[in-house]
């Protein structure tokens, strides 16, 4: 009778093992091997890989993965850097009256009106030069993309003093500005320079 009972029971147990394992031992969710085996895959694979599922899901790409998704090349460290040189060269140019310069870096409608602050300044015989106290700073404010144009608002803050000469002396000025501008760029095109399209006054 022993006997049979440890027959009896040796059964049972194998039964409760066998189900244990069917349930404990499926893989449920991520695995540490596979986060390991995606670490070993190269960056631009794994945002590939992120992208297409997005779209395969029908969820729309938006933002900053919108536009690495059409230009795997944008880099946003990168773009903020020209961003800062773009900055200081247009407001150098702007106080200068150097048309050439800014032709080259605004949108038409924002060249018109820079050519009309210029031109008033000098119908008053008004002459200015800008002198950057700091380099200025350069924050991401949003970023978008319309068809194949990328559009990504950047927030400047920015310290400079303004030496002004006219017809009653020479006046100088410290200002400190906080400003939005908003650059460009058709992704299809093989130009690589970003154009300002709009500025706008910001909270400091």
């Amino acid at each position: 009778m022993q006997v049979l009972e440890l027959i009896i029971f040796a059964g049972l147990a194998g039964v409760v093992l066998y189900q244990l394992y069917a349930v404990l031992g499926r893989r449920v969710g991520r695995q540490p091997e596979d986060a390991a085996a995606a670490e070993k895959l190269p960056a631009t694979a794994r945002q590939t890989s992120v992208a297409d599922q997005l779209e395969d899901d029908g969820v729309g790409l938006t933002g900053l993965a919108a536009i690495r998704h059409h230009d795997p090349s944008f880099d946003l460290g990168r773009f903020l850097a020209g961003a800062k040189g773009a900055y200081e060269m247009v407001v150098r140019a702007f106080a200068a009256g150097d048309r050439e310069t800014l032709k080259n870096l605004l949108a038409p409608n924002v060249m018109a009106s820079f050519e009309g602050a210029i031109a008033e300044r000098e119908a008053a015989g008004t002459t200015e030069t800008v002198e950057f106290l700091h380099p200025p700073r350069a924050d991401l404010e949003r970023a978008d993309l319309r068809g194949d144009t990328a559009s990504v608002t950047v927030r400047f803050l920015a310290e400079f003093r303004s030496r002004t000469k006219g017809a009653e002396g020479e006046a100088v000025d410290d200002k400190r500005t906080a400003e939005l501008w908003t650059f460009e760029r058709s992704l299809k095109s093989r130009d690589p320079n970003w154009i300002l399209v709009h500025v706008d006054a910001a909270e400091a």
